[in-house]
């Protein structure tokens, strides 16, 4: 017990004494030890590195999940360690209305079998959101999350330490000082030549006896600053070590970007195959059902895409049918000088991209011009007649938005 008591006694000592050095420099009162400029800049790209880490981190999180209450249900149950319970995606929700309402307003409708369609679309579009998450926390968010409530807390705790470390010193020095400049007063009092007439001339040996007093509290201090400044150089080496790991920190960071890059190109990518199959059967049915209408809207449009792929399950946008496609089988493709528009069911359509006629039977674009459009009986639905002027020819209706 009195070891304890003697123990709490001496941290609440330093504890004051670095108390009072902090004090003394915020007022300017004390002078304190700088670091070196390199180890100030690897002191700033650590905190930058941490600060960054938390928000990309934290908007990550919430682009994965949107739902704050969900967000919040699972940070506690990895607080508690215990297993996330599996979770409905948006998609699979969808998809669940959609069949029992197909199922509830009669499967063999039009409407119906329409739902069902869009339903196991949707369920396919929820899984891969599943596996996109998934495949995201493992490789991209945990090793962010691993870096602060690791790393980055051990190069804290370090960093508070040498804080420490440099006001013991710097406490030592001040200490010193003050022992030096008594001691040098109390010499100066000791060279005076004693009158031994004088009824008190103890004085004298007061004086020789306190500049003994203050050269044994000089050597006291020079001791104290030596191993305080032995404990700041030893610190700060350590948390230069850690403060420099940062790039490896950096390195890895940037191995994980990458994975996340691509799982999110895989998601992008299935999400539009599996739409890009939807809208072929929809088209499809749409035709048997409305025959003689107009295919796709200005919301179903979409740009092609590039030919080449960031990997190799992004898809690509299929190419039109080509001229004989369109012509039913067994015969001869449309005569389009022969062709007359009908009498109603014309529409105007504003041009979405450029798009380059394949030979004399299409009609050749440019974005943003305005072309009249109408579809005949047997056509393939992704097709249309375009008519601008005395031209005339097919036009594929993903370059379109039709207005009216």
């Amino acid at each position: 017990m009195d070891f304890n008591m003697k123990k709490l006694a001496s941290d609440a000592g330093i504890f004051f004494t670095r108390a009072v050095q902090f004090t003394e420099e915020k007022f300017g009162q004390a002078e304190k030890t700088e670091l070196d400029a390199h180890f100030e800049s690897l002191l700033a790209r650590a905190d930058s590195t941490k600060n960054w880490t938390e928000k990309i981190l934290r908007q990550t999180e919430v682009l994965l999940q949107p739902n704050p209450s969900a967000r919040v249900e699972e940070f506690l149950y990895e607080k508690l360690d215990r297993k996330v319970p599996s979770r409905v995606t948006n998609g699979e929700l969808l998809a669940q209305y959609m069949a029992e309402a197909a199922s509830e307003l009669g499967p063999t409708t039009p409407y119906g079998k329409t739902l069902i369609k869009v339903a196991e679309a949707e369920k396919r579009l929820g899984a891969a959101e599943r596996d996109f998450i998934h495949t995201a926390s493992i490789n991209f968010l945990t090793p962010l999350r691993n870096f602060l409530e690791g790393d980055w807390k051990t190069i804290s705790k370090e960093r508070r330490l040498l804080q420490n470390r440099r006001l013991d010193l710097d406490a030592s020095k001040a200490r010193l000082k003050k022992a030096k400049a008594a001691e040098a007063k109390a010499t100066c009092e000791g060279d005076t030549v004693p009158d031994f007439q004088e009824t008190r001339p103890r004085n004298y040996i007061l004086s020789a006896s306190a500049s003994a007093l203050w050269n044994d509290e000089v050597d006291k201090a020079e001791q104290e600053l030596r191993v305080a400044q032995t404990e700041f150089d030893r610190q700060a080496e350590v948390t230069r070590l850690l403060l420099e790991g940062i790039s490896s920190t950096h390195v890895n960071h940037l191995r994980c970007l990458h994975e996340f890059v691509e799982s999110q190109t895989t998601y992008y990518a299935q999400c539009y195959r599996h739409m890009l199959d939807l809208q072929k059967q929809l088209g499809s049915s749409q035709g048997a059902i409305f025959p003689g209408t107009f295919v796709g809207t200005a919301e179903s449009t979409s740009p092609p895409l590039s030919s080449t792929s960031p990997t190799t399950a992004a898809a690509t946008m299929p190419m039109g049918p080509s001229v004989a496609d369109l012509a039913p089988p067994g015969e001869a493709a449309l005569c389009l000088e022969e062709v007359a528009p009908p009498a109603s069911g014309t529409r105007k359509a504003r041009v979405l991209y450029d798009y380059e006629a394949a030979d004399s039977s299409e009609l050749a674009l440019l974005a943003d011009e305005l072309i009249t459009v109408y579809s005949l009986p047997g056509m393939d639905p992704d097709w249309l007649i375009g008519e601008r002027g005395n031209k005339k020819g097919k036009v594929p209706v993903t370059y379109l938005e039709l207005l009216s």
